[in-house]
């Protein structure tokens, strides 16, 4: 924080929105392949099901081990044990309500790999070894559209100049595949506005709640046929807390 400030105002950025620009920036948990150290989570393949679980509709995207989680990393009240499995209904532009998206397995639960047929996958296996913690701050024109009514030319190009000094001082980070927190990875439309919002105008306006980004993917390379497509899920953080996955708000969209 001390460096970015000190570059803010090396660049004669206003001290005001320096602040305003920290006070958004919330934690967040990432993952890339490689490292040698416990598999943390890991991206593709058959999910590891309960015993009498139904089948999923859709394709394993990841399934993560929440005791390898440090408690406050990701900002989210996340299980402490068990696994979060991670689904998704990858049909490019979909987004709403997913009901069986996320599912929680506890801690020594009987459980079984299941292979299982859906429209994609399942996906090679990705061993993720590596994790990290830092800051995210939101997207530039996130940030401007939530500072400001209308922002005009001039307060998106701050935005992005506030962007420019926080990434000149934070450091070399590796590319990440799959992130818990966070801010949203934004490529044409924001998807936890899009969450907020209609939770606002739908059948359950009232109670919308703190949503926040439970999980993001960047489906790279290695799933040429899916284009790039980035999948995020969104939770009220009252629904995280009671483990209500079934509340979860899904958004794949690409650039």
């Amino acid at each position: 924080m001390h460096r970015f400030r000190a570059e803010a105002a090396s660049r004669g950025l206003p001290a005001e929105e320096v602040e305003e620009w920290i006070r958004a920036a919330v934690p967040g948990t990432f993952f890339t392949q490689g490292g040698d150290g416990p598999l943390v989570a890991r991206i593709g393949g058959d999910p590891v099901l309960p015993e009498g679980a139904p089948d999923p509709c859709h394709p394993l995207i990841a399934r993560v081990d929440c005791a390898l989680i440090p408690q406050g990393a990701t900002g989210l009240p996340l299980p402490s044990a068990g696994h979060l499995l991670f689904f998704a209904d990858l049909e490019l532009g979909l987004h709403g309500p997913m009901r069986d998206a996320v599912c929680h397995v506890p801690a020594g639960t009987p459980a079984a790999v299941r292979p299982v047929e859906t429209g994609y996958g399942p996906f090679e296996p990705q061993d993720m070894r590596t994790m990290w913690h830092h800051l995210s701050p939101p997207m530039p024109e996130s940030f401007a559209e939530a500072r400001w009514d209308s922002p005009d030319d001039e307060e998106y190009e701050l935005a992005e100049e506030l962007e420019s000094a926080w990434t000149h001082v934070g450091g070399s980070w590796p590319t990440w595949t799959f992130a818990l927190g966070a801010h949203p990875l934004v490529l044409n439309d924001d998807p936890l506005l899009l969450a907020r919002d209609e939770s606002e105008t739908g059948d359950a306006a009232t109670d919308t709640g703190d949503w926040a980004l439970l999980a993001t993917w960047r489906c790279g390379e290695q799933v040429r046929e899916l284009d790039s497509r980035v999948v995020s899920w969104m939770i009220r953080r009252q629904d995280l807390a009671s483990l209500r996955f079934d509340r979860v708000y899904g958004h794949i969209d690409r650039a």
